[in-house]
Order: structure tokens, then C-alpha cells, then sequence
């Protein structure tokens, strides 16, 4: 790491071009971070540090001095120290005064405080103009640079000349500035590096609960059931068997979850008849959720393939295989070849396939990196068109598993049914909700809303 700062040099700044200087206050790893960064891009940085002296693992070409004496040296200062350690910022206010201040802080928790860091900086030194910026970046990050890890910086201030300055500074190290307008968002903004996968906590809530769910369900038939009636131990299932019925099941909820909010949503405007009024919370943010649970519902198909794949090698197949063959070479029977047998598995098996494709497509398709090379147009007919083309194909696949054991009271036990039908109960409200909400007469009129059109509308 020290070697990584001394050998730091200018990448973009001619020797003949006049340096900006940038001051930071702070001499830790984020601020050495950022300090060797605006070296490469030819600013010329002094730190500003409590102890001068006693710093030697700065970037080559920086200047350190005391806070006092750094600050005289730039108009831009950027406070890369905990908000506790504020404080001394006080004694320097006339120093500071007319000076922008860039806060870079976060805190422990959310709501840690009653008003931002910036915000709290803005009432220290009131005569600076206080902009928040770079605090959703990191030291690794600006030590790998922005190719590994997100270019995005929120800025905030409420001087906007002050702001655009840092915004300049955003672009010249090669990150993207957004505009999140004036000091007020800075608490918003201080919330992003603290939260933990808020748009994944739903989908991953709802996915485990939908496993425990579908779990104990196919412990009491595959297990319990056995036991009871026939004292059999088929408790081995647990580690294939059954989570290869579990998996597939909540890939298809998953991805019928994926499109019933659109669906619902129809409703809900046709029902109104108009597009502005707000929707209930709950369906927005389902919406919100739903690249997450398709995702989510895409590693539960790839889990499925995975397990389906190992069938073969088990020790109960082979086992049972292997008995068959040797009965049927005692006894001198064959197995007669049924026709409509092998295209019902054929058929089953060409569907999983077709709907996985498409699934992976979805997923890709889903990714920024893809979504921004294609226009509206084209997504939309990805994530709508294929996507309902994905959902009745992994239906099919259900549908053509259960072949004629389909509601079959013999497979009952204890009056429940096998797990794939409980599966297939949301896609299939789904899929004929959607086949009404085509058809001509529905579609028109839910077009027209879509284009502004409002039912009770006096003009």
C-alpha cells in the first residue's frame, strides 16, 4: 500500500498547465485515497492534518500542513473526518468563510442524528458554503478504480456554484456526479451506504418464507406420510428430492410474482378509470421490487437444473434402476414402449429447456450494462413479451410434468395434493387475468386511460 502511494503520479495534468489545489482535511485512508486520486488527475492536493509531522504515508507530491495553514492555501476543502471531530472547525471560521466545504461523512447507523452531517457543518460554519459529495464511494474504490465499483457520486448544496465546482471535481476523477438538489437531501443521501439491500429484502423475505413453506409441505407427503402408513425412512429425500421439487416451484411463483402487480395495476385504472390517481403503497413498492424477485427467482431455476442434473449419479436411482433391470431379466418381461409416454416427456422436458432460455434472457437483459444498449422499445418487449412467454412455458412444463397424475385422487395423501399444484395456483390466475386484459374490448379501453383518457373527465 505505501509503495501504491509513493509512486503516485500525474496522469492527466501537463507540467505546463496551472495546478487547482484542493484541500483535504484528514490524513486517513479515505482521504489518502482521494488525495493520490486527485494527484493522478493533476490536482495539486495539501492535506490538512492535526499533526503534521507525524504523517508519512502521503501520496509523493502532496503538502501537509496544519488545518489552519491548509485551509489559507484553497478556496475547495474537502472534510474527510468523522462528524465528531468537527469541533475544531470553529475556531476556524474566519478562516473558512466564503470557502466551499465538502462533506464526505457517514455515520454508524440511520438516524444516528437528528439532522445530516452536512447540515450540522452548515450550522458550524455558517459563512462557508457546505456541498455533501463522495460519500457513497469508498477508499478501495478509488484505489481500484472506477471500473470496479460504482461511478456515482450524489452532490447536494444549496449554493449552486459552489456545487458545480465539486461536480467538475466528480467528473475530472473520472466518477458521475448526480444533482440531488439542496442541502435537505443530504440525509437521504447519508442513508445509501447504510442501507442493506433495500430493494432485496422483500424478495429474499418472501423467497424463504415460500421454501419453509413448500418444505415442511413435502416433509408431511414424502416423509411423514410414508412413515406413518407404510414405515418407510425416507427422511434421504431431504437432500434432493424434495428441495428439487421446492426450487422450481418458487422460481415459477416467483416469476408470476413478477408481472401480477402490472396486472393488478391494470385493474386497479380500468376499476378508476383514469392513470393519475397514486397507487396503493404496497403495489408500488412491490413494482419497485420486481427486477429482485426475478433474479431471485432466476437462481432458483438454475438450482433446479443443477439438482436435475445430478439425478442420475444418485445412489437411489442407480439403486432402483438396477433392481428393475435385474427383475425384469429373472421374470423375462420387457417394458412395452409407449408413444404417448415418451412425447409427454419429451414434451415436459423440451418446455424446461425453452423457458429456461428464456428466463437466462430475461436475467441478462435485466443487467445496466445491457438495459442501457437497448431503447424502450426493445426492453420492454423483452421484459413483457418474453417475459409472458417465459411464464406460460414454465407452466406448460408443470402442467406437462403432472400429465395424467393431475388432480388424480390417488396421488392425494392425506388430502393434499402434490406440491407442483400449489405451484401452479398464482402463474395460472396470472396467465388468465392477462388473456382478459388482451382482448380487444378490455385493451382499448385500458389504452386509452394509459394516454390520458379519464373516464369522468368533463372535457
Amino acid at each position: 500500500m505505501e509503495k501504491t502511494y509513493i509512486d503516485a503520479l500525474p496522469l492527466t495534468m501537463n507540467s505546463s498547465e496551472k495546478q487547482e489545489t484542493v484541500c483535504i482535511f484528514g490524513t486517513g485512508d479515505f482521504g489518502r485515497s482521494l488525495g493520490l486520486k486527485m494527484l493522478q488527475c493533476g490536482y495539486f492536493v495539501i492535506f490538512g492534518s492535526r499533526n503534521p509531522q507525524m504523517t508519512n504515508l502521503l501520496p509523493n507530491g502532496a503538502e501537509v500542513l496544519s488545518y489552519s495553514e491548509a485551509a489559507k492555501k484553497s478556496d475547495i476543502i474537502i472534510i474527510a473526518i468523522h462528524r465528531e471531530h468537527y469541533d475544531f472547525l470553529t475556531e476556524l471560521t474566519e478562516v473558512l468563510n466564503g470557502k466551499i466545504l465538502v462533506d464526505t461523512s457517514n455515520n454508524l447507523k440511520i438516524n444516528q442524528y437528528p439532522e445530516s452531517n452536512a447540515e450540522y457543518l452548515a450550522q458550524l460554519v455558517p459563512g462557508a458554503h457546505v456541498v455533501k459529495a463522495f460519500n457513497t464511494i469508498s477508499a478501495w474504490a478509488l484505489q481500484s478504480g472506477a471500473l470496479d465499483a460504482s461511478r456515482q457520486v450524489f452532490v447536494c448544496g444549496n449554493d449552486s456554484k459552489a456545487k458545480q465546482t465539486v461536480m467538475d471535481i466528480v467528473r475530472a476523477l473520472g466518477l458521475t456526479p448526480l444533482d440531488q438538489g439542496s442541502l435537505m437531501a443530504a440525509k437521504e443521501i447519508e442513508k445509501y451506504p447504510l442501507q442493506l439491500f433495500p430493494m432485496w429484502r422483500f424478495p429474499f423475505y418472501l423467497s424463504a418464507a415460500l421454501c419453509i413453506v413448500l418444505f415442511f409441505y413435502c416433509v408431511v407427503r414424502d416423509v411423514i406420510y410414508p412413515y406413518v402408513y407404510e414405515k418407510k425412512d425416507n427422511t434421504f429425500r431431504m437432500a434432493i428430492s424434495i428441495p428439487n421439487r421446492i426450487f422450481p416451484i418458487t422460481a415459477l411463483t416467483l416469476l408470476a410474482l413478477v408481472y401480477l402487480p402490472g396486472v393488478i395495476a391494470a385493474i386497479i385504472q380500468l376499476y378508476q378509470g383514469t392513470k393519475y390517481r397514486r397507487f396503493p403503497d404496497w403495489l408500488d413498492h412491490w413494482m419497485l421490487c420486481r427486477k429482485q424477485l426475478g433474479l431471485i427467482a432466476l437462481g432458483f431455476a438454475f438450482l433446479h437444473v443443477l439438482y436435475t442434473l445430478v439425478i442420475p449419479i444418485r445412489y437411489y436411482v442407480r439403486w432402483r434402476l438396477g433392481n428393475l433391470t435385474a427383475t425384469q431379466a429373472i421374470l423375462k418381461k420387457e417394458t412395452p414402449f409407449s408413444t404417448s409416454t415418451a412425447w409427454l416427456y419429451d414434451s415436459y422436458v423440451a418446455l424446461g429447456i425453452l423457458g429456461f432460455f428464456l428466463f437466462v434472457l430475461l436475467g441478462i437483459t435485466s443487467l445496466p450494462s445491457v438495459s442501457n444498449a437497448v431503447n424502450w422499445r426493445e426492453f420492454r418487449f423483452v421484459q413483457s413479451k418474453l417475459g409472458y412467454l417465459t411464464l406460460i412455458l414454465c407452466t406448460a412444463h408443470t402442467l406437462v410434468y403432472g400429465g395424467k397424475k393431475f388432480l388424480n385422487p390417488s396421488n392425494l395423501k392425506w388430502y393434499l395434493p402434490a406440491a407442483y399444484v400449489l405451484g401452479l395456483i398464482i402463474p395460472c390466475i396470472v396467465l388468465v387475468i392477462k388473456f382478459v386484459l388482451i382482448m380487444p374490448c378490455v385493451d382499448n379501453t385500458l389504452t386509452r386511460i394509459r394516454q390520458g383518457w379519464e373516464r369522468n373527465s368533463k372535457h
